[in-house]
């Protein structure tokens, strides 16, 4: 079968709308979130095992740069996915999914993850 169709092997060339980058991060932030859980189970269970286990995790949150780090991207991929979340929840019930509306609702997203992002980072830093 001969086919005339172009065929765009070259990713780099591609422009993806807005709505459609915000869809790809939102599956993105779903992993790092998976991913995160390995942190998230093991400061709570350190921190539930002893009062000494307490201690090293409030301790290494409060002077760890690489666990606040930590802290702070998976609260940032919580923001960004709860908010994209409930952007995929309007768009299920029928709200916004004409051209203009997936713009505009992706353009909030993103302003409302930044200050979500932002405010991460004030409370663990």
């Amino acid at each position: 079968m001969n086919s005339k169709r172009p065929v765009n092997l070259d990713l780099s060339t591609i422009h993806f709308p807005l709505p459609a980058l915000t869809s790809i991060a939102h599956r993105i932030t779903g992993v790092i979130l998976f991913v995160g859980l390995i942190f998230g189970f093991w400061a709570l269970d350190a921190s539930l095992s002893s009062p000494e286990g307490f201690e090293s995790v409030r301790d290494a949150l409060a002077n760890n740069v690489l666990a606040k780090l930590i802290a702070w991207g998976l609260l940032s991929a919580l923001g960004f996915h709860f908010v994209a979340g409930i952007k995929h929840l309007l768009m299920d019930t029928g709200y916004g999914v004409d051209l203009e509306g997936g713009n505009r609702k992706a353009q909030i997203t993103v302003v409302i993850s930044a200050v979500l992002v932002v405010l991460a980072g004030v409370w663990v830093w």
